[in-house]
């Protein structure tokens, strides 16, 4: 039922429901909470995920990779990227691992927040860790670099996308011409 609303973007039905399994009514489990997560972050309520994720940890215990990573998409669309950063950290604290989509997810908020070296640092720690790149994650590292006005980041990057089996998308193209253009 939670992940039925949260896919209809009634994330406030999908928290009534979260909520009568907190009460005992239903059984509380990790799938729900993941669903719970999920459906704010459709709805752009970060915080409410983020308090979500604090109640299952005060209340079960540690939150695994998925809780985790649905909490840094929260904060990528309510363009927090110091949560989803930290988020982050206490990922690697906890020795989980992080997938493409959850770094993406970090890479592109930290874009949103003007955080480019940031956006850098995990990228390059992708690269390092031999992750899978896709055509987000060049495209989120990219837009960082062209909204900072780091036009050799950008074409640094953008020649990266040549020599792996990523295809450059139209996004990737665009912010990487607009990036040279405002360098001069």
């Amino acid at each position: 039922m939670v992940s039925t609303c949260g896919m209809c973007s009634e994330w406030q039905k999908a928290l009534q429901f979260l909520n009568l399994t907190v009460q005992g009514k239903m059984a509380a489990n990790k799938v729900t909470l993941n669903a719970a997560i999920s459906a704010c972050e459709k709805a752009g309520a970060w915080a409410k995920a983020l308090q979500l994720l604090s109640g299952m940890t005060r209340s079960k215990g540690k939150s695994d990779r998925i809780l985790l990573s649905a909490a840094i998409s929260a904060c990528e669309k309510g363009n927090r990227w110091e949560k989803a950063v930290q988020l982050l950290d206490l990922m690697a604290q906890r020795r989980l691992e992080s997938d493409c989509i959850t770094l993406n997810a970090v890479i592109s908020a930290c874009e949103k927040g003007g955080e480019w070296q940031k956006a850098l640092f995990v990228f390059s720690m992708m690269v390092q860790c031999k992750l899978e790149l896709d055509t987000i994650t060049f495209s989120a590292a990219i837009s960082s670099c062209e909204k900072a006005g780091k036009w050799e980041e950008a074409f640094h990057l953008f020649c990266a996308v040549g020599h792996s089996s990523v295809e450059a998308s139209t996004i990737t193209v665009d912010a990487t011409i607009s990036a040279c253009e405002k360098g001069g």
